[in-house]
């Protein structure tokens, strides 16, 4: 148990944006993570795992190292990149409903407001449209946990979940209807389940996201069926639309980087520090032709 530590949200800075990113694409080891964090001077981090490990599994000792380490380094975490939803409509709930439980004590740990989580795997050929009472049953009930404890789950629109639609995003923002839940945007995703992001996906969902995943992919082709992940403004995720658009509507946020670069195992992309910060110096040349400023 992780009960007992105060709770401290890290709030974003005086500029509009502020770069976060999933560091553990960097290395499985938080200290060389770190490193780079800082040469980039990033101050924030998408916590999804450390030492090879998820961070929902890490230890009470290794949780304890971690927030040491970052604190040392004057790293915040922006969001606890946890896996909860990432795992198939039919399978048990109740072991992974006290995982989200878990997930909402270690936010607090690390004094971040958010969670990313997902909307459940559905079984490859069925209808996600007869899963959905299903997904919304199991989704109000993590959404309750994080109410009770201040925290808020930004669902990430994943490939091959019930949510990996702009339509199916909006319904289950409307349908759960809480300020605790809100929604990442990663357009990437959508470029790979056949939407163009900013034309066709942004219109239906902006008015739920908080947060903003950073990697961008081609669109599928007979090649390349569900597209190739490509630093941001080198494929089709429209992103120097989206934050042109972002910024006049006054946006005030985390743009996560998520390279998806390297070589994939059960954590991400791990694709090493030098791909890593192609995929930074990719939205920071965004950000400056725009004339944006960014922490």
């Amino acid at each position: 148990q992780l009960s007992g530590w105060i709770l401290h949200i890290t709030e974003t800075e005086d500029t509009l944006f502020t770069i976060t990113g999933f560091a553990d694409e960097i290395a499985h080891d938080l200290d060389e993570q770190i490193a780079l964090l800082q040469k980039l001077n990033i101050t924030h981090l998408e916590f999804r795992s450390a030492w090879g490990t998820k961070v929902l599994d890490l230890s009470r000792e290794e949780l304890e190292s971690a927030k040491s380490k970052l604190d040392a380094a004057n790293i915040s975490l922006s969001a606890v990149g946890s896996d909860l939803g990432k795992i198939n409509i039919t399978d048990p709930f109740e072991d992974h409903l006290e995982r989200a439980r878990h997930a909402i004590e270690v936010a607090k740990f690390f004094g971040t407001e958010y969670i990313r989580m997902f909307s459940f795997f559905i079984p490859e050929g069925d209808n996600p449209d007869d899963h959905r009472d299903e997904v919304l049953s199991r989704t109000r009930a993590m959404v309750a946990l994080a109410e009770e404890g201040g925290i808020t789950l930004l669902h990430e629109n994943e490939k091959g979940i019930y949510g990996d639609s702009p339509q199916r995003v909006r319904d289950l923002m409307l349908s759960i209807d809480s300020p605790r839940y809100r929604a990442i945007y990663d357009a990437a995703n959508y470029v790979q389940t056949g939407f163009r992001p900013f034309e066709e996906s942004w219109p239906v969902v902006k008015d739920y996201v908080d947060y903003i995943h950073i990697k961008d992919a081609t669109a599928p082709s007979a090649e390349h069926p569900i597209g190739v992940i490509t630093p941001a403004g080198q494929g089709a995720g429209q992103y120097p639309e989206l934050i042109a658009e972002l910024h006049r509507n006054g946006f005030e946020g985390f743009l996560s980087i998520e390279p998806h670069l390297g070589d994939f195992d059960e954590f991400g992309g791990l694709c090493g520090p030098d791909l890593w910060t192609n995929a930074y110096d990719a939205l920071t040349t965004i950000l400056n032709d725009l004339d944006i400023q960014y922490n």
